[in-house]
């Protein structure tokens, strides 16, 4: 009994650890014998999911997808077949396992379960086992198990099932992307179980021209009832995305005639659109209107929806003429017209005809060219003006007729007007007689002949005829290459000469500057038309910049050499800072992109320069105002000179009170030295010099200069005097300034004989006032004698106009001196102005250490006043 409570009594660690060691056992055979049976579950499981998170069920087709679905359920059926020979493990197999693990002999395991087969009754041989049981049980104390050993790399060689395990991984990266597929695509209904609804969209589109907004047509529920009024070529779209794909548009007009529209360029057209409504595409139709009418969408026989249309018709432009064509001041065809059309005309042109044509003639040149320039805005009236003069057809009788064009090209003509096209005037016979030849020429070359017997005629007697030879050797030139010339390109080349040389007998080259101005103006009309870049535009403004200042220097220079031309005294100054901010403003519009308000202003310009009145000359007033203009200019040069003798005077004055005060002043600034003071010592020593610059003339060589100064002031003295004489002679009388200007400068020339030079600056100050006085009153009289003759008496220095100005508002230097009378009472800032110099003078006359020469100057500035 007591061997049996030791066997029972043995330490429960290695039993434990016996239990859990089978335990372990038991578990790595089920996985041995259980996972060869699961791994193809796992790997068609594995498929599945690849396949669906890669997206696959999602792009392939219905019977695709479900073929895929239905053979990886067939494969999952199948490998739960193999599970049928699956068995659990025993506890005899679990024990033979450890003690194989362990390299047990006499399976030391198995003992301690094992009972005796007899002799149960043996007392003696139960405890002998026992005592074998103990014994075997004291070798379990280190038992351990194993790991399991499937027998997959046997079934599985080449080791596809790792293919399955990296797809896996794989794929399972890739769902968590943008692109990554679901599970659920897998079991997605198929297409024809779908119930797709379409969606319409319609909308109406009006020609830009036009100006209005676009109509969208299913925005409004009542769109089938209501009528939407368009313009004409409106274009209605219509766009279908879902829906079956039978969608059909029709037009159906006023009669009930249907006509069918067919769908934009694409997949829809191809025949396929119902696939790609499938797909959720959109299906397009468009369709420009006419007419009145419908437009229906229909999907087989029923109508899904319907929109009705009333068309707005597009009138044809209208334009006539507002006046007849005329001639502008410098020759240029000017036309006034009216155009008139729904949305606003794009395009004018006018067509020139002969009035009767020679059938049998061959002309050189075709007819001019006159781009008309088209209201824009609410206006309908225009002006166009062009100079014509230059071209062969000028003087001709020719019939002109304008037409318009709007944006849908839709033409209208005006009336047709009969006149003579306007040419340049020619006052020299000779350049008027080349002209008529030169007409005849462009307007038929087989009077090549008759033309040269003419310029025969012309050259016969050319000391009778020619009063410069120059031009006779220009008319023989002309008149060789008029009888070698033998193509029509060669005749056309004399046409050009003709007008050369008939611009040379006439003006010679002053009228270079006003083409170059007309041909800038042409090249920027065009590059405006044309849309040319900014920087073409920027050039072509440069280029005008520099021929309108070429032709306004000709045009000042002609006004200059024709003093009085004819001027209306009622028109309003053109200047040259106007035509400037003209300049500007054009070529902001044209760089911002207002081309049309950029041409209606080039054409504003034009037309002022049309109108800009050239200088000519008054008939029978050359000598008198010559003379005049001769007063005018000695007494200009009277009052410099003055002035120059003035400012002379003084400067010698100064030098003289220099001379007599230098030791006075430098005794002063050596007591400033002394007071220790050594910035200001230095400056004064510094200034101290300053009176001893004037020790460059001696006593005596200031006497001479004074004595010049004498001789100077009498001369002027009998300049004056002989001024006076010639006014009288022209009927003026000299007024007062003169006289007490002349008994002045008697004063000045006696205190410079004295020495006196403060009292001869004084006097020859009272004498330059005179004169200013006196010319002041020359002036009056001749503005009232001027105004006498022209019949326009407005009172003395009442209307002083254009008087003394040229053409474009500058002063004309050639008129006589300025003497100021056009000077206006100073303003509020003038007057502050002058006050802070008075107050700055001040200050420098407060400054102690100032030379004496500089307060002497600033007195007598304060003296001035």
């Amino acid at each position: 009994m007591a061997e049996s409570q030791s066997i029972d009594g043995l330490r429960p660690g290695p039993f434990a650890r016996l239990r859990r060691t089978r335990a372990a056992v038991r578990a790595a055979i089920l996985v041995e014998r259980l996972w060869p049976l699961l791994l193809p579950l796992v790997v068609v499981v594995s498929l599945f999911l690849s396949f669906a998170w890669f997206g696959l069920f999602r792009i392939l087709p219905d019977w695709g997808r479900l073929g895929l679905l239905a053979l990886l359920g067939l494969a999952a059926l199948a490998s739960f077949w193999p599970l049928r020979l699956f068995r659990a493990p025993t506890a005899v197999e679990v024990d033979r396992r450890i003690e194989r693990a362990n390299l047990l002999e006499h399976a030391p395991v198995s003992v301690q379960t094992d009972r005796l087969a007899a002799g149960e009754g043996d007392p003696f041989a139960a405890v002998l086992w026992r005592e074998h049981q103990k014994r075997m049980a004291e070798r379990l104390s280190r038992l351990s198990g194993d790991l399991p050993q499937t027998s997959i790399p046997e079934r599985d060689p080449y080791g596809l099932r790792a293919l399955a395990a990296l797809l896996f991984v794989t794929a399972l990266a890739y769902s968590t992307g943008p692109y990554g597929g679901r599970i659920t695509d897998a079991f997605q209904p198929p297409a024809f179980a779908r119930t797709v609804s379409a969606r319409i969209d319609a909308w109406v589109t009006p020609p830009p021209y036009t100006g209005r907004a676009p109509i969208f047509l299913t925005a409004d529920a009542n769109a089938g009832q209501q009528a939407f009024t368009v313009p004409e070529r409106s274009t209605v779209a219509v766009r279908v995305s879902g829906g079956s794909g039978e969608e059909t548009l029709a037009f159906v007009d006023a009669a009930g005639a249907a006509q069918p529209i067919a769908p934009e360029e694409g997949a829809a057209q191809t025949g396929d659109r119902s696939a790609v409504a499938a797909e959720g595409g959109a299906v397009r139709f468009a369709h420009v209107l006419t007419a009145d009418g419908a437009v229906a969408l229909r999907s087989g026989e029923s109508e899904l929806q319907s929109w009705h249309f009333s068309v707005i018709p597009d009138q044809p432009p209208q334009i006539r003429f507002l006046e007849d064509p005329k001639r502008a001041l410098n020759g240029a065809l000017e036309l006034a017209y009216e155009i008139e059309d729904d949305y606003g005309a794009v395009a004018a042109q006018s067509r020139f005809e002969l009035a009767e044509p020679d059938p049998g003639a061959r002309p050189l040149f075709e007819a001019p060219e006159m781009p008309l320039t088209v209201p824009r805005g609410d206006r309908k009236d225009a002006k166009t003006s062009r100079d014509l003069t230059e071209h062969p057809w000028a003087g001709s009788e020719v019939r002109l007729t304008l037409s318009a064009t709007d944006a849908a090209e839709q033409e209208a003509q005006s009336e047709v007007k009969t006149f003579t096209l306007p040419g340049r005037p020619f006052a020299n016979p000779l350049a008027r007689a080349l002209i008529e030849q030169r007409r005849v020429l462009a307007l038929d070359a087989n009077q090549q002949r008759r033309v040269l017997a003419l310029m025969d005629a012309v050259l016969l007697w050319p000391e009778e005829t020619f009063e410069v030879s120059t031009h006779f050797l220009l008319i023989s030139a002309v008149r060789s290459r008029l009888a070698m010339a033998e193509s029509d390109d060669a005749l056309r080349q004399v046409v050009n000469d003709l007008w050369e040389v008939a611009l040379i007998i006439e003006d010679g080259a002053l009228t270079d500057a006003e083409r170059r101005l007309r041909q800038a103006q042409e090249a920027l009309r065009q590059a405006l038309e044309n849309g040319a870049t900014d920087e073409e535009i920027e050039r072509l403004m440069d280029e005008l910049r520099t021929a309108m200042q070429e032709f306004l220097r000709e045009f000042a220079e002609r006004a200059m050499q024709n003093q009085q031309f004819s001027q209306n005294p009622n028109s309003e100054m053109l200047r040259q800072d106007d035509l400037e901010r003209m300049l500007d403003q054009l070529e902001d519009l044209a760089r911002s992109g207002a081309r049309e308000e950029a041409q209606e202003l080039l054409s504003q310009l034009e037309n002022m320069m049309n109108n800009l009145q050239m200088a000519q000359p008054q008939q029978g007033q050359g000598g008198e105002q010559s003379e005049m203009r001769q007063q005018m200019d000695q007494l200009g040069e009277i009052i410099r000179r003055q002035q120059e003798l003035m400012n002379e005077t003084f400067r010698l004055d100064q030098q003289q009170r220099g001379q007599q005060g230098q030791q006075g002043q430098q005794g002063q600034q050596g007591q400033q030295g002394q007071q220790g003071q050594r910035g200001q010592g230095q400056q004064g020593q510094g200034q101290g010099q300053q009176p001893g610059q004037g020790q460059g003339m001696s006593p005596g060589e200031l006497a001479e200069a004074l004595r010049n100064l004498q001789e100077g002031q009498g001369g002027l003295r009998e300049q004056l005097d002989a001024l006076m004489e010639g006014l009288r002679g022209l009927g003026m009388e000299p007024g007062e300034g003169f006289g007490e200007a002349g008994e002045a400068m008697g004063e000045a020339q006696g205190a410079l004989g004295e020495g006196q030079g403060e009292r001869a600056v004084g006097e020859q100050g009272r004498a330059l006032e005179a004169l200013r006085r006196g010319a002041q009153d020359m002036m009056n009289q001749m503005q009232q004698a001027m105004q006498g003759e022209q019949g326009q008496g407005e009172g003395q220095g009442t209307r002083r106009g254009n008087f003394g100005r040229d053409p474009l508002g500058r002063p004309r230097a050639t008129t006589g001196p300025d003497f100021g009378d056009d000077v206006t009472v100073p303003d509020e800032i003038d007057t502050q102005r002058a006050r802070e110099i008075l107050d700055a003078i001040r200050r420098r006359l407060g400054n102690a250490m100032s030379p004496e020469l500089e307060r002497e100057y600033l007195e007598r500035l304060l003296d001035m006043r």
